[in-house]
């Protein structure tokens, strides 16, 4: 597996490329190329998000999340996938919000414990039910839809990690209510977050593949859908039209 090339002069849909020696992970034996595939900067940053908070934990493996809760929005995506392995591998209470019925499904294979379709209940109150002490870490997809909604269900001194911009540039936060709960906001972009932080993540994540911890498919949580490297503009089709889970292409 690989980290994509930020910044790089290469495609992403190739027989043969150069890359970095530091960007480039070897696969635990066993470890299938479609597993290899689909982690990468999903998984990685995933593994960022549950790792940021002020009270730890700074590395994940069994354990590491024991007596947390964790909420991972948009628990059928990509990142939310991994977000909800790699807190279930690492022992958390994983509570994940989606917006269908299909989607509970992908979340709930995945490994959440507690999954909420925000469109047919009330997802503060529900979240409470499940979690009243609050949530500990929030990987959060929407902050823009979603920033009243964590503020209200987290605990105090909770981390909110922040990986996408769905759609918008600005949010707006109540200072008292966050300020109460000395509440943690964290911005998550892989090619800027440091060298320790993707050691760390590599290696993380490298013990949870061993672990077998992080499969892929729709019994696990992630359909895949794949293309030869011929239908490569069916690929980027497919992704531009919300195909869930992961879009792999053959280069075989």
């Amino acid at each position: 597996m690989y980290l994509a090339g930020h910044q790089r002069p290469t495609g992403t849909a190739q027989e043969y490329t150069n890359l970095p020696a530091d960007r480039v992970v070897r696969l635990p034996g066993g470890t299938s190329f479609e597993i290899g595939a689909s982690l990468g900067v999903p998984a990685m940053t995933a593994h960022r998000a549950l790792t940021v908070s002020e009270d730890g934990p700074t590395r994940l493996q069994p354990g590491a999340l024991t007596g947390k809760v964790v909420l991972v929005a948009g628990g059928a995506g990509a990142v939310g996938h991994a977000g909800i392995q790699l807190a279930r591998w690492a022992g958390a209470t994983v509570v994940a919000t989606i917006s269908g019925p299909a989607k509970a499904a992908l979340a709930t294979a995945a490994g959440a414990h507690h999954v909420i379709n925000y469109r047919d209940e009330d997802a503060a109150t529900a979240i409470k039910s499940v979690a009243p002490d609050g949530v500990d870490l929030v990987v959060e997809v929407a902050i823009s839809a979603n920033s009243q909604l964590d503020a209200e269900v987290v605990k105090p001194r909770a981390s909110i990690a922040i990986y996408a911009t769905d759609g918008g540039g600005e949010f707006t936060l109540d200072v008292r209510q966050n300020m109460i709960k000395n509440v943690r906001y964290q911005f998550v972009l892989l090619y800027t977050v440091g060298e320790a932080a993707l050691t760390a993540a590599v290696e993380d994540i490298t013990l949870a593949l061993e672990d077998g911890a992080l499969p892929v498919g729709e019994s696990a949580g992630l359909p895949l859908h794949r293309f030869s490297l011929r239908d490569t503009a069916a690929a980027h089709q497919a992704v531009q039209d919300g195909a869930v889970g992961k879009v792999l292409i053959d280069v075989s």
